[in-house]
C-alpha cells in the first residue's frame, strides 16, 4: 500500500506539472491575444470554473473514503481513476481563474451562470446538482465492504449526472475554447463512467437511485 501511495503521489505531481504547462499555453492561446477579452468574474467561463472545482473536490473526497472502506480492486481502481482525473481537472480550472485574475469564490449562489442560482442549492451541504449531502458523506464513511461499494457507486452516479449537466451548460455558454473542449471531454468521460457504474451496481444486485 505504501508503494502504491508513493507511486500515485509521484504520478499526480508529474500530471500537475504537465497540466500547469498546458494551462498556460492553452489559455494564452485562447485569451492572450490583443483582440481577445479575458472572461469577466460573472461570466459562464468563470462560473463554471469555480463551481466545477467545488463539484470535483467532493468526488475526490468520496473516492478517498471508499478506497479505505473496501478491498474490492475494481471499485478501488475506479475510485483511484476518478480521484486522479478530477483532482487534475480541478487544478486546471483553478489555474485558469488565476491566469484570468479572477476570484475563486463568488458572492453569487452556485450555478448562477446557468440561470439556476438559489434553485440549485440543496440542503445539508449539497450545493449543486448531483452533490452528496453531509449526511450521505457521513454514511459512506460508516459503511464497509459491498455496502460501501454500492452506496459509493450510487452517489457517484448521481454526482456524474450533475457534472454532465454542468459541463453541457459550459459547452453551450462558455466563450473560451480550451474550457469548452475540457467540458466536452467531461461529458463524454462521465457518461461512459455512468454506464460502467450502472453495470457494477447490477453485478451487486442494485441500481442507480434515479
Amino acid at each position: 500500500m505504501r508503494r502504491r501511495h508513493i507511486g500515485w503521489a509521484a504520478g499526480a505531481a508529474a500530471a500537475a506539472l504537465v497540466a500547469a504547462g498546458a494551462i498556460t499555453y492553452a489559455v494564452a492561446e485562447d485569451t492572450g491575444g490583443p483582440r481577445t477579452r479575458t472572461p469577466g468574474a460573472e461570466s459562464a467561463d468563470a462560473g463554471f470554473a469555480r463551481d466545477m472545482a467545488v463539484h470535483h473536490q467532493q468526488a475526490v473526497e468520496m473516492s478517498y473514503i471508499v478506497r479505505d472502506r473496501t478491498k474490492n480492486e475494481e471499485v478501488r481502481r475506479l475510485a483511484y481513476d476518478i480521484a486522479q482525473t478530477q483532482a487534475n481537472q480541478r487544478g486546471m480550472l483553478l489555474g485558469w481563474l488565476d491566469l484570468w485574475g479572477l476570484p475563486k469564490v463568488s458572492a453569487e449562489p452556485p450555478m448562477t451562470w446557468m440561470g439556476m442560482g438559489r434553485m440549485a442549492s440543496g440542503e445539508d451541504g449539497a450545493l449543486m446538482p448531483g452533490m452528496a449531502t453531509n449526511t450521505e458523506l457521513k454514511k459512506l464513511g460508516s459503511l464497509s465492504g459491498e455496502r460501501a461499494e454500492v452506496f459509493y457507486l450510487q452517489l457517484m452516479t448521481d454526482h456524474h449526472k450533475g457534472g454532465v449537466h454542468m459541463a453541457e451548460g459550459c459547452v453551450a455558454r462558455c466563450a473560451v475554447g480550451v474550457e469548452k473542449r475540457l467540458a466536452r471531454g467531461m461529458v463524454e468521460a462521465q457518461r461512459s463512467e455512468i454506464e460502467l457504474m450502472t453495470g457494477m451496481l447490477r453485478e451487486r444486485g442494485a441500481g442507480p437511485r434515479s
